[in-house]
């Protein structure tokens, strides 16, 4: 019986072959019942989504792939009028898909239904995605001032300086530095020091973003642009940051077609929401960030030429800490002063060969490096001490001294202490090898980009 129907629906046996592979090569789903609602057609993507195989659909009532919901097939069967996006879940896994049916007409006579069902959980994935990207997006008031960066050398005054200078104009700034050499600090300064200090200041870290969200993260939306999108649109970055200052963070880990938009957005001091056709027009000064080399970058075509002229308007050099060590006491005693209020210790001193240690060490972490030792050091004081040695340090360079018999290879800690310290000095020297490019250290370690990051947080290397 059923046969016969699926014959008269789809014509000759070789017409029903090519519609079957027509519907096989679809990435959606595809469900066909007769007019008395029976399953007489599906496709691989149907039993790939639903989970059910063709014995357990065809020949059976259209409700019996349903978890939870109502057949939109009886209902189209019904009133004999197509029906969208109806949410539901399908199949023994209880897959969140969205169904949408229409009737099928032959010779003016209602001979069933064709559903097709989109799976969401995919959708669902890349939104919690989104969401969590959202959250390391920090949307701030500027904390910080020049008054708030440490330092008597004539290398930080001099950085100081110009950095001061760039607040005092509207023109695009590039913070140029190693990693930990406190370019974010100086984005926040530059914003204070500007006439947009009461207005936002939005940091975006460009490498969090995937390509499938940069462009409705940093642009928005329209109300209905993509399905799951939010009610009423949303705005962008640029949008947030209206007035004030967008700090663009990483913005060598950006693509070359982001790059475009983001050119184009700089360009014509507009943007366009994703969905929409209409511009914008934008009021947002711009502050970027990169660790990496562009020139190089844009010799080898990795980097816009022209965005590269555009954002290189005011560049600041950020000096590593290896140039400045004559301001590690400085930094030393600024980060025991805050670190031990946070922990409730005691006033904290260091002897001077903490300081002679610390100055021996080339940090290519720099100062978030010393700051995560002091921090460390800290920890370390028992209760009842109050300064700082050199064995709370638990530097790479701090080495207990070893019998002899057992210097050709020391164990230092448990095998989980000596891997985690093994796996740190890979992160760093990979990170020195690349320049601080933690998209091409990632290349020479064959770890992605977002196993990189994970891994560099983990070990406090940023």
């Amino acid at each position: 019986m059923a046969e016969n129907r699926i014959y008269s629906l789809t014509g000759d046996g070789d017409s029903k072959l090519l519609l079957q592979t027509i519907i096989d090569s679809l990435s959606d789903a595809v469900s066909v019942v007769d007019e008395n609602g029976i399953g007489i057609m599906i496709n691989r993507a149907y039993t790939r989504i639903t989970g059910m195989t063709e014995e357990q659909v065809l020949h059976k009532p259209a409700t019996v792939d349903i978890a939870e919901g109502e057949s939109v097939h009886m209902r189209v069967l019904q009133t004999g009028k197509p029906i969208k996006g109806v949410r539901m879940k399908v199949g023994p896994y209880r897959r969140e898909v969205i169904v949408s049916c229409a009737p099928l007409m032959i010779k003016g006579e209602l001979k069933g239904s064709v559903g097709v069902i989109h799976d969401i959980s995919e959708l669902r994935r890349v939104m919690e995605e989104l969401e969590r990207t959202r959250r390391l997006v920090r949307k701030l008031e500027s904390r910080y001032s020049f008054d708030d960066i440490i330092g008597n050398s004539e290398q930080i005054r001099q950085t100081i300086d110009r950095a001061a200078q760039a607040a005092e104009t509207p023109a695009c700034v590039l913070l140029r530095g190693e990693c930990g050499t406190g370019k974010e600090l100086f984005a926040h300064a530059i914003h204070h020091a500007s006439n947009r200090a009461e207005k936002p200041f939005v940091r975006v870290n460009c490498a969090s973003l995937t390509d499938t969200l940069l462009e409705s993260e940093l642009f928005g939306y329209a109300d209905g642009a993509f399905t799951g999108a939010k009610k009423g649109g949303r705005k962008g970055y640029f949008e947030e940051a209206t007035g004030g200052t967008l700090f663009l963070d990483e913005i060598g880990a950006m693509n070359l077609e982001a790059q475009g938009r983001l050119l184009r957005a700089i360009q014509e001091g507009e943007i366009i929401r994703v969905g929409e056709s209409r511009t914008r027009s934008i009021d947002v000064r711009i502050i970027a960030a990169t660790n990496a080399d562009l020139e190089k970058m844009v010799e080898k075509e990795k980097f816009r030429k022209d965005l590269y002229y555009r954002l290189n308007v005011f560049p600041i050099e950020m000096p590593p800490l290896r140039e400045i060590k004559s301001d590690i006491p400085l930094l030393v005693n600024h980060f025991l002063s805050r670190y031990a209020q946070e922990y409730g210790r005691t006033v904290v001193e260091t002897t001077p060969a903490v300081y002679r240690r610390l100055k021996e060490y080339d940090w290519p972490g720099n100062m978030r490096e010393l700051q995560n030792v002091i921090s460390r050091a800290l920890i370390n004081l028992d209760r009842d001490e109050n300064v700082i040695e050199e064995r709370h340090l638990m530097m790479p360079f701090i080495t207990a001294p070893a019998d002899k018999e057992d210097a050709a290879d020391p164990l230092q800690g448990t095998l989980k202490d000596m891997h985690r310290s093994w796996e740190k000095s890979i992160l760093q020297k990979a990170m020195r090898e690349a320049g601080g490019n933690k998209a091409e250290a990632a290349r020479l370690l064959n770890i992605s980009i977002r196993n990189l990051y994970n891994k560099l947080h983990h070990h406090k290397l940023i």
